[in-house]
């Protein structure tokens, strides 16, 4: 099974590296209430202002420090600490926090963008280097205020976003749930199981019309991704036989089979590059849930695989994909 190596993490981090704090181009969510609100990226966003948009940004950095924390030996740890000293300051983080108070961004990055930042904080917290515990504790105000975002948003979220794009309510859950598990926030982690089984609990037998074109999320496997996580393991072992009753034959098929990209230098085109990787950590998630004997299990270690040999040769390439691919390699290669 294909693992995170030294080797991958330095060229990870080097890619990181180069566009986290790449200004331009930039692709903006800023709402106009009036002409005083036309300002660049770096000015409203002292911290996550490059990688194209504010959310690849982020998980930018969530990928520059995981690969820091589990490789620390490699040529860019360096590197990666003097781009994030005058970055991860109180200061910074204050501006960051004070944006989320404008009057249009109460939509601001919902619910993707939310969930990285607290995955960035999740991750930092992990950090047991004198520089890590510094960051995490100057990002920490942010972390609260998206986690509190989270408590105010899910209880009037009716209904679940199963499109495979960044409004995905699975993997926004997914990320959120992880961060509460790690932090001791309970009432954040029981709105996320709550609204997980609301919305999906009598989910069954899955068509998997997927993918569109533009997708890099799978809505299939996300949801069953976030119920594997959600739920208690016998509920979760009753759930996913209902859900997808046919994955020892290799049935729903376009969930086995990675996804052909036509145009790499086409951005939304590129996002397949991404629904492979997301589905191959999906499948290694999966797979963990279930006995070495069931054949589920090789199955779906097997799909993962033909997902990551797709897709990890163009983690980098052309900008349009390396800005935020490599991200999504990274969960898969440390599911």
């Amino acid at each position: 099974m294909t693992r995170l190596t030294a080797e991958t993490a330095s060229l990870f981090a080097r890619t990181a590296l180069g566009h986290v704090a790449r200004e331009y181009p930039n692709k903006m969510d800023h709402v106009l209430s009036g002409p005083e609100d036309v300002r660049g990226p770096r000015d409203l966003h002292p911290i996550f202002f490059g990688s194209f948009d504010w959310h690849s940004c982020v998980h930018g950095w969530w990928t520059l420090m995981t690969v820091r924390r589990l490789h620390p030996e490699i040529a860019e740890t360096d590197a990666i600490r003097d781009l994030a000293d005058p970055l991860f300051t109180p200061e910074n983080v204050a501006v960051e926090v004070d944006y989320l108070a404008w009057p249009g961004s109460r939509g601001f990055e919902r619910p993707y963008g939310w969930g990285w930042l607290l995955a960035l904080g999740a991750e930092l917290a992990r950090h047991e280097t004198p520089e890590g515990r510094r960051w995490e504790a100057a990002l920490r105000p942010l972390v609260q205020a998206f986690a509190e975002r989270f408590k105010a948003y899910l209880p009037i979220a009716t209904y679940p976003v199963r499109v495979g794009t960044h409004f995905n309510t699975a993997f926004a859950l997914i990320l959120a749930l992880d961060y509460a598990e790690g932090s001791g926030d309970v009432v954040l982690a029981d709105l996320c199981r709550e609204r997980a089984s609301a919305w999906h609990m009598h989910d069954r037998d899955c068509q998997a019309w997927e993918p569109s074109q533009d997708e890099f999320l799978s809505p299939a496997l996300m949801e069953a991704e976030l119920m594997r996580r959600a739920l208690p393991p016998e509920a979760f072992a009753a759930w996913l036989p209902a859900f997808l009753p046919h994955l020892d034959r290799e049935q729903p098929a376009t969930l086995f089979h990675p996804a052909s990209v036509s145009d790499r230098s086409d951005g939304k085109i590129a996002h397949l590059d991404g629904l492979n990787l997301s589905r191959a950590w999906c499948w290694r998630g999966l797979a963990s849930s279930l006995d070495t004997r069931d054949p589920r299990h090789e199955v779906m270690l097997r799909a993962a695989d033909r997902h990551l040999v797709a897709a990890l040769p163009h983690v980098t390439g052309d900008y349009m994909g390396e800005h935020w691919l490599a991200s999504f390699a990274l969960l898969a290669l440390t599911a």
